[in-house]
């Protein structure tokens, strides 16, 4: 039975649990409803009980499948749900199941968890669990509509994500421009979180003095994302074409804002000042998608709302949980390489399951914690946070550390060297089938599925792309296995002045 026992084990950085189904959350405000606790975890999947203990200020929360669980506790540890505007921590509970059965009190989170399955499996919008006989009250809808006003900046999509994710979990956003302002529609995942963030925002300025945000409640009650792009995107589904030059509104919900023809942004040739420059910016565990960091860049200082600005120089992590044995420099190097050019690693001498891995700058550092934390790395779960250190220092003459310090600055295996790489666009998680690419013409598909069963692993399909023999995809038999082989594969020899490049892809084969 869970009881508030999981508290005791949170005091300074507590060791990770396993992952589990069952969540728990801290630090939530005492008039919390029970329906604001699903709320968080509904676009994971579906949630199977609730046990709140409001004298603790603590959930728990058991979803119907481990995935959803770790997707979840992926998504909101880089940046933390905002309930009733208070931040909320979530993470695995020692408790493999809820066992509430015998427990008084439970009338609420059952009455509140069948209302929500309910509306789950009639397919009718989550808003309807607040009002009265399923009927949306007005000022209700989980969708806000968002103008802004005195653009100086460009605003783009994954701005807005980051300020209104402060309120509550965006399950949607499409952005467009109507009689020559850029506007957007947004959905929350619960109509409570459009409440909070419609009172904390409406008038305020994203940067100082400009960008003025507008916000009013939309008549609509949920949105119909067809494309994820830099215009529009679905948080939960993972599968959608960036549709190029699509319109991202289909022609119902044009109709509703009575938008004749919904122009491109404004900007469409401006390369964000914040964030990557097409940074195929990711929700981890949620392929293609994430918690978005703003970098320290032009902008950022200017950002006006609290909290919102990034600390420069946050570009080291503390990876935890390693595996003593098998865990080398290269391996770190070649697995967070991925997600941005790494300057330095540094496994430490007397703890060698602790490593700090410095990135070129804070929004490297914050895609591959989001991207790499939860994953398995030799049979245990990666465990990453944003290290205190500023930069990863090198041992001094004289002193070797038998190796475990390494300096890649000057790498030519960095990733993200040249500016608008291509590279931008390719970041993905981590997943089972890896894209290969420089595969010189004389080598077939048998000599690559060889070359990856020998690093251990299954080999369950491969096919080389049609226009390009150069590339091609296999799949293999889990993210782990893919993991090790890139580390193990990326930059091996193919003959023929070949290197073979491996990544995460987005397809399954």
């Amino acid at each position: 039975m869970a009881n508030g026992n999981d508290s005791k084990k949170f005091k300074g950085d507590r060791s990770p649990c396993s992952p589990s189904r069952v969540l728990h959350i801290r630090k939530i405000p005492n008039d919390v409803t029970e329906s604001e606790i699903i709320s968080l975890g509904l676009p994971f999947g579906k949630v199977t009980n609730l046990l709140m203990l409001k004298g603790k200020s603590q959930a728990f929360l058991e979803m119907a499948s481990e995935e959803a669980a770790v997707s979840m506790v992926n998504y909101y540890t880089p940046i933390p749900p905002h309930v009733r505007s208070q931040p909320v921590y979530i993470q695995f509970s020692n408790h493999r199941e809820l066992k509430t059965d015998n427990l008084p009190n439970q009338a609420r989170a059952h009455a509140a968890l069948q209302a929500v399955n309910a509306v789950q499996s009639s397919g009718l919008t989550l808003a309807s669990v607040h009002g009265s006989e399923g009927l949306v009250l007005p000022g209700q809808s989980p969708v806000l509509r968002i103008i802004v006003e005195n653009l100086f900046y460009p605003v783009t999509l994954e701005v807005l994500h980051q300020i209104f994710s402060k309120f509550g979990t965006v399950l949607k956003i499409i952005t467009f421009t109507k009689n020559n302002q850029f506007q957007a529609l947004l959905q929350y995942a619960d109509p409570m979180n459009a409440h909070h963030a419609k009172v904390a925002l409406d008038g305020q300025n994203i940067y100082n003095a400009c960008c003025t945000l507008r916000i009013e409640y939309s008549k609509l009650t949920s949105l119909n994302v067809k494309y994820n792009n830099d215009k529009s995107r679905d948080f939960t589904r993972l599968d959608l074409p960036t549709g190029d030059g699509q319109p991202s509104l289909d022609t119902t919900m044009a109709a509703a804002f009575g938008a004749p023809g919904i122009m491109s942004s404004p900007y469409a040739g401006f390369a964000p000042a914040i964030g990557f420059p097409q940074a195929g910016l990711s929700i981890p565990g949620v392929p293609g998608l994430g918690p978005l960091a703003l970098t320290t860049s032009a902008i950022t200082g200017r950002m006006a709302i609290p909290g919102m600005t990034v600390i420069p120089g946050h570009s080291v992590l503390l990876v935890s949980n390693l595996n003593p044995d098998a865990i080398l420099p290269h391996g770190l190097f070649i697995l967070f390489g991925v997600y941005g050019d790494v300057q330095r690693v540094k496994i430490l001498f007397n703890k060698k399951e602790i490593a700090l891995v410095q990135m070129a700058d804070a929004t490297q550092a914050q895609l591959a914690m989001s991207h790499l934390n939860g994953q398995r790395l030799h049979g245990r779960v990666l465990r990453i946070t944003l290290s205190k250190h500023q930069s990863v220092q090198l041992p001094r003459e004289g002193h070797e550390d038998q190796g475990l310090t390494k300096d890649y600055t000057n790498s030519p295996l960095h990733r993200f060297k040249k500016p608008g790489s291509k590279n931008f666009q390719n970041i993905f998680p981590p997943s089972a089938t890896l894209h290969l690419s420089n595969i010189p013409p004389l080598v077939t598909d048998e000599d690559l599925k060889i070359l990856f069963a020998s690093t251990g692993c299954t080999v369950k399909g491969f096919k080389f792309f049609q226009k390009d023999r150069k590339m091609a995809l296999i799949q293999l038999g889990s993210v782990e296995e893919a993991i090790l082989a890139l580390i193990e594969l990326h930059n091996h020899d193919l003959g023929e002045n070949h290197h073979l490049r491996v990544s995460f892809s987005k397809s399954m084969i």
